[in-house]
């Protein structure tokens, strides 16, 4: 079986950020993604830079897929971007609670990622194939295992067609995931999302803000390259190729790489483990 991959971006914010990432997008087109999907602001911040980009990337003849948020939306601005998206040619959507721009307070017409799933089916059918997040090591904000997963349940049930999950560098905590879900009734695609590591501290800022767990024997082991970031890097790479290998012998239908708008570590990981 054909393993799927898939490179995220966001969208750059100057007409020379947008060039960097034509480049990039083009050096990825050489692994014969399925698609790319393009981040999308705290409470719609990126709307035209989002929709801006996936055409760019739809005419260079590729497949692009937006994600898409309802915190702070309406629904007339979500039908008016659905409408875009549609005349454009785009099929996918990453359908998302999204979070709320710092100093923002107006939640807009829809509180989860179910509702905007839901609205999307409800004006669209069957168009565009949805995907949603999970979270195998829990959403930050649940109460516990069991609210996150009755959550996520629920996205599923509103129309979703796959699933994309917060990266993670633990694979039981993948594959209990799955398990769970599975449990559930859930048999759609889930997708682990994946961040290659070039600098160790950003990671850490990036897990401590979003939840992801990075292992005590992982941050011991960057510690020990405090200063040959050359060799930090490299095993950066040994350890993020080992953990896709592992995912894909487990039984992943692919991998979603969250590239920050960067080409080289994973085309470098997508080589190495044989997927390019």
């Amino acid at each position: 079986m054909t393993k799927q991959i898939s490179f995220e971006f966001f969208p750059p914010q100057t007409l020379e950020g947008m060039e960097k990432l034509r480049k990039t997008w083009e050096a990825l087109e050489n692994l014969n993604p399925t698609y790319f999907s393009v981040t999308f602001g705290a409470g719609g911040s990126t709307r035209d830079r989002t929709l801006e980009t996936v055409l760019q990337i739809q005419r260079a003849g590729l497949s692009a897929a937006p994600h898409l948020s309802c915190i702070g939306a309406t629904r007339e601005s979500l039908r008016s971007m659905l409408k875009d998206y549609k005349g454009a040619g785009v099929s996918r959507i990453v359908a998302l609670r999204g979070d709320l721009p710092s100093g923002f307070v107006a939640p807009g017409e829809f509180r989860h990622a179910s509702e905007l799933v839901q609205f999307i089916r409800h004006e669209t059918g069957d168009f565009f194939h949805l995907a949603v997040a999970g979270y195998p090591e829990v959403h930050p904000e649940s109460r516990s295992n069991r609210d996150d997963i009755e959550k996520f349940v629920r996205k599923v049930e509103a129309g979703a067609d796959s699933v994309i999950t917060q990266y993670f560098y633990n694979v039981d905590a993948y594959i209990q995931f799955v398990d769970q879900v599975r449990s559930r009734g859930v048999h759609i695609p889930v997708i682990p999302g994946i961040m290659p590591i070039a600098n160790f501290e950003k990671i850490v800022r990036f897990s401590d803000a979003c939840g992801a767990e990075l292992p005590r024997w992982m941050r011991k082991r960057f510690d020990d390259f405090e200063n040959d970031a050359e060799s930090a890097k490299e095993y950066g790479l040994d350890l993020v190729s080992d953990l896709c290998r592992r995912l894909l012998e487990s039984g992943a239908p692919g991998l979603h790489f969250y590239t920050l708008n960067q080409s080289p570590l994973v085309a470098e990981i997508c080589h190495r483990i044989g997927v390019a």
